[in-house]
């Protein structure tokens, strides 16, 4: 029987009281912290061809039994984190340097 894939879906509630929904690609474990790597997905095609595709890097808090996602404020942090996501997935996706010519 060959491996059937199941991907891990997310949904997230944004401050405006919007849900987002996500597969979630990878998740690490670090001394600072727990992060997720997650991919928007869509119910309409037209939004799926206007996605740039890039990968959406969270913090993971837990508060009073409840898990929440953040943004990383800190710069080299989100570097830091964002590098490790893109080693772990390099097997998966093609990743662009952002560096501008």
């Amino acid at each position: 029987m060959e491996d059937e894939y199941n991907p891990d879906i997310v949904s997230v509630v944004d401050e405006e009281g919007k849900e987002h929904i996500f597969e979630e690609l990878d998740r690490i474990e670090t001394d600072d912290g727990r992060y997720v790597a997650l991919l928007p997905l869509y119910d309409d095609k037209k939004q799926i061809l206007e996605d740039d595709g890039e990968l959406i890097i969270l913090r993971v808090i837990e508060e009073k039994g409840e898990t929440y996602l953040e943004p990383i404020e800190d710069e080299d942090e989100f570097e830091e984190i964002g590098q490790i996501f893109e080693e772990r997935l390099s097997d998966i996706f093609e990743f662009e340097d952002e560096t501008e010519e």
